[in-house]
């Protein structure tokens, strides 16, 4: 397996990489723009960009943020809300695997920001339904959650006649470089379908499932016609084209200005993104990791050696720490969905990529590793000089009761703190 000379992406990253004569990735490449482009003047132009939308009627709401109870869902509500003065609907898909902790942050979120929200739940059963089925056609337990979050702000935004939507980063610009931040790259049907998807519309899952989805158990996870999005303008732009994206610093920001709530997570470092679901840093991920060869924590630490606090050595030795941590939380989705283990890992192994596993003598293997690769020639050349520590924080959390299992639909408010 090829392996970017500077970070640890290996080439057969689902979202596509290319390398340059120095061993160097495209995702690499592009990231080298945060250090060169003139950040107040693209914020400047996103300024002009949201004075369009400012409502001069009775609307009340000037765009729609799409927001969950971790990742930077605080941060854009903050930039948008208080540095532009911009008055956004919050609108939240549930994703049904919350903990307590997503719960908290995200009643906070709304409650100290003052917004209106809306929120989807889907009967749990369907749910259930629709997990059976992406885990047997895609090996994912989290189609749902990424089809529900990417649909159900666009058909707000045409049912309310909100145009303008505001998402966080570009996954294709800010891990592989597949855009320029210059391309201004907005949200789109094609990219959704094919990258955040897999290639699996809602359309496609109630054919595919041979009768045990109907489309109304698909409604929610529907993206609107091109019509419908056309006739009201809808736009989706990213926050990451105008504002030096920094996930690290942002959580931090937050943390000191509001509280956001950080936890331990099982297979990486850091304590900040996706503290709001049980599963996306433990069974989720160590599916990915069976299907790819590589996880979140490799993630992660490419995003930190590019932001040049860790170096590459260091960061390798992070997904040594990592990568082959057992999820603890594998018999809590089990016990949920109501299926035994086997019948779980024979959903996967179909879809291990072939680049990088292999089955020999009925076991599966490895065929190479980042852990192979801190050697590698070309390293030295175009290392990046480490200008700060890598240290994420775990304050306190507002309610320490033990997270046992999920939480629907919760209070959240934790009185006298």
């Amino acid at each position: 397996m090829k392996y970017c000379t500077r970070c640890l992406y290996p080439a057969n990253h689902p979202l596509h990489l290319t390398f340059d004569e120095e061993g160097v990735c495209s995702g690499c490449r592009v990231h080298e723009e945060k250090d060169r482009l003139d950040w107040r003047e693209r914020a400047e132009k996103l300024r002009c960009l949201f004075d369009a939308y400012r409502s001069r009627s009775r609307h009340i709401h000037d765009c729609i943020i799409p927001v969950t109870g971790a990742r930077d869902s605080h941060f854009i509500v903050h930039v948008v809300k208080n540095v532009f003065g911009m008055h956004p609907l919050l609108v939240h898909y549930n994703k049904h695997y919350n903990t307590r902790m997503g719960i908290r942050n995200l009643a906070y979120l709304r409650t100290l920001f003052g917004c209106d929200i809306i929120s989807h739940t889907t009967n749990p059963e369907t749910v259930k339904k629709i997990t059976r089925e992406t885990l047997r056609l895609k090996a994912s337990m989290y189609w749902h959650c990424l089809a529900g979050h990417t649909a159900f702000p666009v058909q707000t935004a045409v049912r309310f006649k909100i145009p303008l939507i505001v998402w966080g980063a570009h996954q294709g610009c800010d891990q592989v470089g597949m855009f320029s931040h210059l391309d201004e790259v907005e949200m789109t049907r094609k990219y959704r379908k094919e990258h955040d998807l897999m290639g699996l519309e809602a359309e496609d899952l109630s054919r595919l499932s041979q009768g045990r989805l109907s489309p109304g158990d698909l409604e929610p996870y529907l993206y609107p016609h091109d019509g419908e999005l056309a006739a009201i303008g809808v736009r989706g732009i990213y926050l990451g084209n105008y504002i030096r994206w920094d996930s690290k610093a942002q959580h931090e920001e937050m943390i000191r200005l509001h509280g956001y709530e950080t936890m331990m997570q099982q297979r990486t470092f850091d304590t900040y993104n996706d503290v709001d679901c049980f599963h996306y840093s433990g069974l989720h991920d160590a599916i990915r990791f069976l299907k790819y060869g590589y996880g979140k924590v490799t993630d992660h630490a490419t995003r930190e050696i590019r932001l040049k606090r860790l170096t590459r050595e260091e960061g390798i030795a992070r997904v040594r720490q990592y990568q082959d941590v057992r999820p603890k939380d594998t018999g809590l989705f089990l016990d949920w969905l109501g299926m035994d283990e086997r019948a779980l890992w024979e959903c996967i192994d179909p879809h291990r990529d072939s680049k990088i596993w292999e089955k020999q003598e009925g076991k599966w293997t490895l065929k190479d590793s980042i852990l192979n690769h801190e050697k590698d020639s070309g390293v030295e050349k175009v290392r990046l000089t480490k200008t700060e520590d890598c240290h994420f924080h775990l304050p306190p959390p507002r309610d320490k009761a033990e997270e046992t299992g999920y939480v629907l639909l919760g209070r959240g408010w934790v009185d006298n703190t």
